[in-house]
């Protein structure tokens, strides 16, 4: 009973701290969109990090085999940040993201890339809970359910946040590159490639 306990307490944390980087950059995507479009992206953006869940938890110790997709995953959200950087900052003539919603933003391009890290970050929250849920499946199911629920709140609060608070893109590029740095030294540690102390191998989901 109290290990079941603990591992709750886990996947809690877990969820928390993963829902929220997944939130923020769906809600950096969606803030670049009119407010009509706003709600489109992250409906789909929230009902593709459940599918992506459900997917990667069936298999969950398959993948946990091929450490190079941690790499990968961590490279697509490199890319990711610097396409948002480029649309938020990089042109003067955008003074905030409901500027930019009004240059014709095309609707796929933002589903692509709120698709793309739905799917890294959905792989690296199964292998997180799997991981702390170890065979108590009724736990990994109720966390990946909470984690969902999680994005979808923080995702709309974000994306019209972002509005008025520019330095706020600012925080979420930067919290969604430390994901991905993440990511990417988690597969080279993984790959044996780099080496790291056993109390620090929790920062890289090890």
């Amino acid at each position: 009973m109290l290990e079941q306990f603990v591992i709750s307490i886990q996947i809690i944390i877990i969820d928390i701290v993963m829902a929220a980087d997944n939130a923020i950059i769906i809600g950096l995507i969606a803030a670049g969109f009119a407010k009509q479009n706003r709600k489109r992206i992250i409906a789909w953006g929230v009902a593709a990090a459940f599918i992506f869940r459900i997917i990667f938890a069936f298999g969950a110790t398959y993948i946990l085999e091929f450490a190079w997709l941690k790499i990968l995953g961590g490279l697509l959200l490199l890319w990711i940040v610097n396409n948002l950087r480029r649309d938020f900052f990089e042109s003067k003539k955008i003074r905030s993201p409901e500027l930019k919603s009004q240059e014709n933003v095309s609707f796929s391009q933002g589903f692509f890339k709120v698709l793309v890290a739905d799917i890294t970050l959905s792989l690296d929250n199964v292998l997180g809970v799997v991981g702390a849920a170890k065979d108590y499946y009724l736990l990994m199911v109720g966390g990946l359910l909470l984690s969902v629920v999680l994005i979808a709140t923080l995702a709309s609060y974000f994306a019209n946040y972002i509005k008025d608070h520019k330095w706020l893109a600012y925080v979420g590029l930067f919290v969604i590159m430390i994901v991905a740095l993440q990511l990417i030294i988690g597969g080279l540690i993984n790959l044996e490639v780099l080496s790291i102390n056993e109390n620090f191998k929790f920062l890289f989901n090890i």
